[in-house]
């Protein structure tokens, strides 16, 4: 049984809101998003006959750290709505890990390929790939993509070594020099230069091929078996302390958590956290939205344990509100999987989340649909943009209208077709 905001004694109309928005594995700087929310949410207003207006926000100092470094301040935007007659007024916040992320990458090629070796030996030696197949092909389809990639450009590197020294060896035999074995060296060697210089191509042109990003991206979680990184638990506990000033603000009606892709995850331990340390007495209503997440990438390793109970714990609480929206559209994501039940997790009294589609096929115009259909990067982020024929589903509505999303989506059934049935074969929690 889901929430309601009768239960929690929470307004369902927001004159003001904070929205803390939390990309997945991405290191591009946060004004992407920015400029992503300007001209999509533009778009959309248009198409729905609706107001909304972005303008500055102030910028704020970024705050030392224990090692004297300064963490990201949240990269912000303000946001001035009118929809349906009602005026809303949004601070809207990226909490930034980029850094984290580019540091992550920062990576060579043989590097790259220990990697490799290293997170397929992790995900295939667990029987995590196993039981990800079960779920969904795309996702793990998009897991095996980067393997194979990097796979077919080392295989071209050494084709190009191979055609160098058998260059070299005809051109000896045409003048009959070819003798001692030290003889193919300089062959060698003009090989060894153009395999490495094709693999350095290669890797300079991952803005097109996204074999070397993906490969960090399943790396990182990987590396660890499942555990968040300490870089990653710092920042986390840097979100959480973001979101609790959020929560304590007297003019605000919704503090609403947005975690896009692995963002749906880091969004999880830093909600249950902050509702395990006491939320204040009089807090504004708690929203977390999940889109296009790929929960299962982690929770089904060995030792994700400090996620899947946070999975479990969240699950419960009434002091939320928690939709997941995803589509099988996004082939990038593990669609209508509802992320505590496939975990392995589900608690009797499991409220959350509500998983419903965003049906891409029925919310894009066929001619829009044909454009993006095969472009899947795009449509892993099709969720932050604007729909030609919006359904239940409005990302600008969600973040810049006058409703809570417990409001907006109180009577909402689940897809019918979601999966929410046990699919890990690591179920275990930490004891809290």
């Amino acid at each position: 049984m889901r929430g309601t905001a009768a239960e929690t004694d929470q307004p369902s109309e927001v004159c003001a809101r904070r929205v803390f928005y939390i990309p997945g594995y991405d290191p591009i700087h946060p004004r992407r998003y920015r400029e992503l929310y300007r001209k999509e949410s533009a778009a959309q207003a248009t198409i729905s006959d609706y107001q909304i207006r972005l303008s500055a926000q102030q910028a704020t100092k970024p705050d030392a750290t224990d090692d004297g470094t300064s963490a990201p301040r949240p990269y912000g935007w303000h946001v001035t709505s009118e929809i349906e007659g009602r005026q809303t007024q949004v601070d809207f916040s990226v909490l930034v890990w980029s850094d984290i992320v580019r540091d992550s990458m920062d990576t060579s090629i043989a590097g790259t390929y220990l990697q490799l070796i290293r997170t397929a030996w992790i995900y295939i030696g667990s029987g995590t790939l196993t039981r990800l197949m079960r779920l969904r092909k795309g996702p793990v389809i998009a897991a095996l993509y980067p393997v194979v990639m990097l796979l077919v450009q080392a295989l071209l590197a050494g084709l190009a070594l191979w055609a160098c020294i058998a260059v070299w060896a005809a051109l000896l035999m045409q003048f009959g020099l070819l003798g001692a074995w030290y003889a193919l060296l300089p062959g060698w060697g003009m090989g060894a230069v153009a395999g490495l210089a094709l693999l350095r191509w290669f890797k300079r042109m991952d803005g097109k091929f996204f074999a070397y990003y993906l490969m960090h991206d399943y790396a990182y979680s990987a590396a660890s078996r499942g555990e968040n990184p300490p870089e990653l638990e710092a920042r986390i506990t840097d979100f959480k302390a973001e979101i609790r000033a959020a929560l304590n603000a007297k003019d605000v009606q919704e503090v609403l958590v947005v975690g896009h892709s692995s963002g749906a995850h880091i969004g999880v331990s830093v909600l249950a956290d902050l509702i395990r340390e006491g939320l204040p007495e009089d807090h504004p209503e708690i929203g977390f939205l999940t889109l296009g997440q790929v929960v299962p990438m982690v929770s089904f390793l060995p030792k994700a344990q400090r996620l899947r109970s946070d999975l479990q714990y969240l699950s419960q609480r009434e002091e939320i509100a928690w939709v997941d929206v995803s589509a099988p559209g996004d082939g990038c994501a593990f669609a209508l999987c509802d992320p505590v039940a496939v975990s392995g997790v589900a608690p009797q009294e499991k409220r959350w989340p509500l998983v419903f589609s965003a049906a891409f096929t029925q919310t894009l115009s066929p001619a829009r649909w044909a454009a993006l259909r095969w472009r899947f990067f795009r449509l892993h982020f099709q969720y932050l943009c604007a729909f030609d024929q919006p359904g239940d589903y409005d990302y600008f509505r969600i973040t810049a209208g006058a409703m809570t999303l417990r409001e907006r989506y109180k009577t909402r059934q689940p897809s019918q077709s979601r999966i929410d049935v046990t699919a890990s074969k690591y179920t275990s929690v930490l004891s809290r």
